[in-house]
């Protein structure tokens, strides 16, 4: 259910509100690592974002544009969220993330016969392979 005009939501639980995220922890992980930007500053977690603002996320090799329709601070249902915001995102821009997102060759993933990596590994993989930041 939508909020009235004057509440305030903060950017990490709108982006969990809208789906764009499955958890709020990990909205929250995304704004800290610069991942996310509105109107091309990169923001902190606590933000708060208002209708009109344009928030661009960093998802994998994908760089997703999206513009904030309404403001809602619970999470709704997937069909219900295009209510919320708006995709801005050009569908070459998602041809060109296809492309790019690197298959996990067996070197990397360590010594044969040893099985999929962990999810930890897993994790510090995609941060490895499509961070922008250089980890602190």
């Amino acid at each position: 259910m939508p909020i009235g005009e004057s509440e305030k939501v903060r950017i990490d639980r709108w982006l969990w509100s809208v789906r764009l995220f499955k958890t709020r922890s990990q909205a929250t992980e995304a704004c800290k690592k610069n991942w996310v930007k509105v109107e091309g500053n990169p923001v902190k977690p606590s933000k708060f974002v208002n209708i009109g603002d344009k928030i661009a996320i960093k998802l994998g090799p994908l760089e997703k544009v999206v513009q904030v329709e309404a403001l809602i601070e619970k999470r709704t249902s997937a069909p219900l969220v295009v209510n919320f915001l708006k995709d801005l995102t050009t569908p070459e821009a998602y041809q060109k993330a296809k492309d790019q997102k690197l298959p996990i060759s067996a070197r990397a993933k360590g010594c044969k016969g040893l099985g999929r990596p962990t999810k930890k590994q897993r994790r510090e993989l995609e941060d490895f392979l499509y961070s922008d930041q250089p980890t602190k």
